[in-house]
């Protein structure tokens, strides 16, 4: 009875733990953009580092005899090409995230093979336990059904793990840089409060000199 009760009370854990905290789950999102005919269109997401991003794209044609071309140039926090090509109407882009800031993915309109019109583009973005392949997985290790569901649980539950942690540490770093902050504005406010003290009693004692001097006290 316990053996057959450990799946389902790890499934109830999961779950719980997806419908209370859904934004720590990676997920594949889809996006639709338009490209305008002279301009370009970004889109950017802020990952971790050590993450797999895997995206596809497709140039979407009203005309199927005619398919309008873009360059995609793809960049890390620090300016680091990591994809670029020209003159596309298709293709797809990997990489494993080295620094943590945000990355981003731009889409240019290139020549007049579109006219004046608008570029649709169709983007798969992927991060994270998104990008695994269960079903290569389960051929592999051989597995299926429920264990196989579990193995995506333990999957999903590693990554809202990896993610807590990293919240952590950018609370961690947050707290750090406020309590420097007050410290500054703390020893702000004292050398103020000392720099107007010092020069009320340098104008007192002018005020002082210069009554004496008239002979007014």
């Amino acid at each position: 009875m316990k053996q057959r009760g450990f799946p389902t009370a790890l499934v109830l854990s999961a779950l719980f733990i997806f419908l209370v905290m859904p934004e720590l789950i990676p997920v594949c999102e889809g996006l639709w953009l338009n490209v305008p005919p002279t301009g370009t269109k970004c889109v950017s997401e802020e990952i971790q580092s050590n993450v797999v991003v895997l995206a596809d794209y497709l140039v979407i044609s009203d005309e199927h005899s005619v398919f309008p071309t873009v360059s995609v140039k793809v960049t890390s926090p620090y300016s680091n090409v990591l994809h670029h090509v020209e003159n596309t109407t298709h293709g797809q882009f990997a990489f494993t995230t080295q620094e943590s800031g945000t990355y981003l993915a731009c889409f240019n309109a290139e020549g007049h093979s579109h006219g004046n019109k608008d570029i649709s583009i169709n983007l798969d973005w992927k991060t994270g336990i998104a990008t695994k392949d269960w079903d290569s997985i389960a051929k592999k290790e051989k597995i299926e059904g429920v264990e196989l569901e579990l193995k995506k649980l333990e999957g999903n539950v590693q990554a809202i793990h990896e993610n807590l942690l990293n919240l952590r540490s950018r609370e961690a770093e947050m707290r750090i840089v406020n309590e420097k902050t007050n410290s500054r504005v703390a020893w702000y406010s004292i050398m103020s409060l000392g720099i107007c003290i010092v020069v009320s009693g340098l104008q007192i004692l002018y005020l002082k000199q210069y009554f004496e001097r008239k002979k007014l006290i």
